[in-house]
């Protein structure tokens, strides 16, 4: 009874296309997050008689022929790369990306990661650092004495010092781009990484061709839409319900089979 098995890989796939969409309504005020959605494969066909093979020795063929499907696989699941909408904060250091692009922060090993989550603030050394403390890249150093920070559209970080009529430039701001966005590795933290299926990263000055700007006093939201989010988990339990009314189906047929023997 190959229904058995068939149906069970519908409910295995329907079962990780919920935690897909479970994810995404748990992220929903997470900042910089971008929706996932699973994506589903056909599995290999059994064919008991191939389209197109001769059916007869005057030379006709079998316009369709007879293949059964042995159920579904998770193929991929891609990542929504759409930007999400910019909430007004009354930090300074919050920063938003306005188009394309991703801060890049140096991790603990030295090695670099990316995110859109442009909610900094300042180490005890006076660093542009993330949540976690990583190092926003390249290096910008806030003086201690200063009493405001402006950044431009163009990632131009300039202080206003006591004392002194123009303001003091203590950095420049890049934002990185990659030739396929959804090939970054997620590592959680709202971090993501550069993979060989990422393309390598190319970095650029925001504001630039092919680049986004910075909106500082801004943070970017998920983009993650509840209605559409809650309608694809209901379209999800109804077709886990449907395969496993297979199931039981599958197994009545299998119960009156066995009486016949009895």
């Amino acid at each position: 009874m190959r229904a058995l098995s068939i149906a069970s890989t519908g409910m295995l796939a329907q079962q990780t296309n919920v935690e897909v969409i479970a994810n995404n309504l748990a992220n929903m005020n997470t900042t910089g997050y971008k929706a996932q959605r699973a994506a589903f494969q056909d599995l290999l066909y059994q064919n008991f008689q191939q389209p197109g093979a001769q059916s007869s020795d005057s030379g006709t063929l079998l316009p369709s022929g007879v293949q059964l499907g042995s159920g579904v696989r998770t193929a991929a699941i891609y990542r929504m790369t759409k930007a999400g909408d910019m909430k007004s904060t009354t930090s300074q250091y919050d920063m938003a990306v306005n188009g394309p692009g991703y801060f890049r922060v140096q991790m603990p090993d030295g090695t670099d990661a990316y995110t859109r989550d442009g909610n900094f603030s300042l180490s005890p050394t006076g660093q542009l650092v993330t949540q976690d403390g990583y190092i926003v890249q390249p290096g910008i150093n806030i003086p201690p004495t200063a009493v405001s920070v402006t950044v431009s559209t163009q990632g131009l970080v300039q202080a206003t010092i006591p004392g002194q009529v123009a303001m003091q430039t203590v950095g420049q701001l890049e934002l990185t781009r990659f030739p396929n966005e959804g090939g970054l590795n997620a590592l959680g933290d709202n971090l993501l990484a550069e993979t060989s299926a990422s393309g390598a990263p190319q970095a650029g000055v925001p504001g630039s061709t092919g680049y986004g700007t910075i909106s500082q006093y801004f943070l970017e939201t998920s983009n993650v839409d509840a209605v559409s989010e809650i309608t694809s988990l209901i379209a999800a339990q109804r077709a886990y319900e449907m395969n496993s009314k297979v199931i039981t189906s599958a197994d009545e047929m299998l119960q009156e089979t066995a009486k016949l023997g009895s």
